[in-house]
């Protein structure tokens, strides 16, 4: 496995493979397939995002986005991370968010937050394994399909960023 910074040109691979993630209703509330032109509106220059390949093929992403528009929050962005559901398990996620933390750190961001499904065991230990720690639970933070859903509050200090 191989990770690089994203490119427009991968729109369309990263939107279906977030759509895996949408359609099979673990790791976001969104409920809303992505178009490849809505993915390219991601890059904005700012937020990094990187994909992860195996013999030149997508198999992962992981994402920054802006957190709070107020000057003081430009150092924080929102990350995800999703993997092609035939690769889900096999260490890609862990790799796209080693890359995604040193681009952020690249970037000059100082912390990456995320709020996580809190039955998402495999995300949940992917994040713990990479020195995410939980802040806390928002209770019934939405629903997706009418139920309610509960969400860990994650976040990560790139600590040479801090200074």
């Amino acid at each position: 496995m191989r990770m690089r910074l994203a490119t427009k040109a991968d729109a369309a691979t990263i939107a279906t493979i977030y759509n895996q993630g949408i359609e099979d209703r673990v790791g976001t509330f969104e409920t809303d397939l992505r178009t490849e032109e809505m993915v390219a509106s991601w890059f904005d220059g700012k937020h990094p995002i990187v994909v992860v390949e195996q013999d030149k093929e997508l198999i992962a992403y992981a994402s920054t986005s802006s957190y709070r528009a107020r000057p003081c929050y430009a150092g924080i962005a929102e990350f995800s991370v999703y993997v092609r559901r035939d690769w889900r398990g096999k260490g890609a996620g862990k790799v796209a968010m080693k890359g995604l933390i040193q681009e952020s750190e690249q970037a000059g961001l100082w912390k990456l937050v995320s709020r996580v499904f809190v039955e998402n065991a495999a995300s949940r230990g992917l994040l713990h394994t990479l020195g995410f720690r939980e802040v806390g639970i928002y209770e019934k933070h939405g629903q997706l399909d009418g139920v309610w859903k509960d969400v860990v509050i994650v976040e990560y200090l790139i600590p040479t960023n801090l200074s």
